[in-house]
């Protein structure tokens, strides 16, 4: 049953992503949580605060406005003292020029006692590098921005 309602909790948090309500999303995890995103661009780097999570999902949301994030599999590890759920996903949207864009990628949440602590999401980066490209090319100038790191 646990591990339902965790699951529950992880397809509501995407969800969120997706209906860009930050601020609620940032609402389960700690203060001091960790969130690294793999690759050398705008989006990539590690935060180790709230703050700077809620900015990095800002420009998220800004740089791929359209974006949409398809769960296709949860699975969950453990008790609610240590809790791991990994997230196969698929990312879609249209880039500003018309391009598709499509990206597969993983996620590794840990969370403890209901909230998140570390979220780690390793995807293709070079995707991301390309689709923030095309974006900086069709005007959307904080694709190329340098890192939100804490």
């Amino acid at each position: 049953m646990y591990h339902y309602i965790v699951k529950q909790k992880v397809r509501k948090s995407f969800e969120l992503v997706n209906q860009r309500r930050f601020a609620e999303l940032v609402r389960d995890m700690v203060l001091n949580v960790r969130h690294s995103f793999a690759g050398d661009h705008a989006l990539g780097g590690v935060r180790n605060d709230q703050a700077a999570v809620k900015a990095w999902l800002e420009r998220l949301g800004r740089v791929t406005p359209n974006l949409h994030i398809t769960i296709n599999q949860i699975n969950v590890e453990g008790w609610p003292q240590n809790t791991l759920a990994i997230v196969r996903w698929t990312a879609t949207a249209t880039l500003e020029n018309g391009d598709p864009y499509l990206n597969k990628g993983v996620h590794f949440i840990t969370l403890k006692w209901g909230k998140v602590v570390e979220l780690d999401v390793y995807e293709d980066t070079l995707v991301v590098y390309n689709g923030l490209e095309k974006q900086y090319k069709a005007g959307i100038l904080e694709a190329k921005a340098p890192q939100i790191i804490s």
